[in-house]
């Protein structure tokens, strides 16, 4: 706020009502570090979805403001898996359970997002399975 970063104070602001939202969510209760690495995604995730819409409808100045929101709120995720070391993963994962055919996907994608721990998006880890088992 004393940089007098709008966007970045916007950002976080948000973020945190997101959280407060969260924990009066049902019950309430504090939200460990797992949730709020849970809520961080769903913001990112929901920023890319909207950026999408506005460019597709030829807004391109709230696209590249969802963008940058997304980007500021990727510096409080874990660092995220490239594509080699999500080839990896998967590929090991496919060893482990001996899977053969994409019929057999629902357990390859189960075990991928347990093991990559919020390092990689579901979209990444489904197409990544798609690739490998096809």
């Amino acid at each position: 706020m004393k940089a007098k970063e709008k966007e970045r104070t916007g950002t976080i602001r948000m973020l945190l009502a997101a959280i407060q939202t969260a924990e009066t969510e049902g019950t309430k209760h504090e939200v460990d570090d797992n949730e709020i690495q849970k809520i961080i995604a769903r913001e990112i995730k929901k920023r890319r979805e909207s950026a999408d819409i506005y460019s597709t409808n030829g807004r391109d100045e709230l696209a590249a403001s969802e963008l940058a929101e997304a980007e500021i709120l990727e510096a409080y995720q874990p660092k995220q898996l490239t594509d080699e070391e999500l080839g990896t993963l998967i590929d090991a994962i496919i060893a482990d359970l001996g899977v053969t055919s994409m019929q057999q996907m629902g357990p390859v994608m189960k075990e991928a997002t347990a093991r990559a721990e919020g390092r990689a998006d579901g979209k990444r880890i489904s197409e990544a399975v798609r690739a490998r088992l096809s």
